[in-house]
């Protein structure tokens, strides 16, 4: 990510947040996953909201005006006090053990509904775990199911 463009999604997000009358420091962040911005506030539980929902709106916001200035900017990720972070090696944590459940059973695993951004992540972790895929379902739908099974020999 150019500095202009990390400058650009910075003053998207303190934009935002200031409509939201939160104060917040906004601090860049270059991560294994690509360009992050964390947000630090003493109000990190409005911005994180119910199981982060807040946080991926942020995130969601940010990117769409992003890409509208800049047609080939990164996808930008949105964390708030570490949330995200801590919340995505839980995660990945619990998709291993169940595509090693998934193994030893044979029996097919549907997860919770996801947005696009975790769906993304579990597809990343399971493309590396033999033996296991993983599908999801077509359509427009915000929040899909992906099913983990046993790959077909």
């Amino acid at each position: 990510m150019t500095s202009v463009e990390a400058e650009a999604a910075t003053k998207i997000l303190d934009s935002m947040l200031g409509h939201l009358g939160i104060a917040a420091t906004i601090e860049e962040q270059e991560t294994q996953d690509g360009p992050c911005l964390q947000i630090i506030s003493n109000e990190s539980k409005t911005i994180i909201g119910r199981d982060g929902e807040r946080l991926d709106d942020l995130q969601y916001l940010v990117n769409r005006v992003l890409r509208r200035q800049f047609a080939n900017a990164p996808r930008i990720k949105v964390d708030c006090e570490h949330f995200r972070s801590i919340r995505e090696d839980q995660m990945a944590d619990e998709i291993r053990e169940i595509a090693e459940r998934v193994k030893e059973t044979g029996n097919p695993h549907q997860l919770r509904p996801l947005n696009a951004y975790y769906r993304r992540m579990v597809h990343n972790i399971l493309a590396g775990v033999p033996g296991v895929q993983s599908t999801s379902p077509g359509g427009d739908d915000r929040l899909k199911r992906i099913t983990i099974s046993v790959k077909p020999s």
